[in-house]
């Protein structure tokens, strides 16, 4: 049986939490609790194409906001 989340046959979403992070998804699964959908059905291919134009900074929105606050701090 092929792993659902590396098939490169499926049909898959793009996840996003309130952290910011992305997650691919097998849109035959429910989405998991805490995560919304970004982008519906599409190829593996097509989604982490998606997924790589849009997370372009991996540190979670808690982390930079703290930043945020600790610059305006120093400034």
């Amino acid at each position: 049986m092929t792993n659902p989340f590396e098939d490169e046959n499926a049909m898959y979403h793009v996840l996003v939490n309130d952290e910011g992070q992305y997650s691919l998804w097998p849109s035959f699964k429910d989405v998991p609790q805490g995560w919304t959908i970004a982008k519906k059905s599409d190829s593996r291919a097509a989604c982490l194409d998606y997924i790589n134009q849009n997370w372009t900074d991996m540190r979670p929105n808690s982390l930079i906001e703290r930043m945020n606050a600790q610059n305006k701090k120093l400034n």
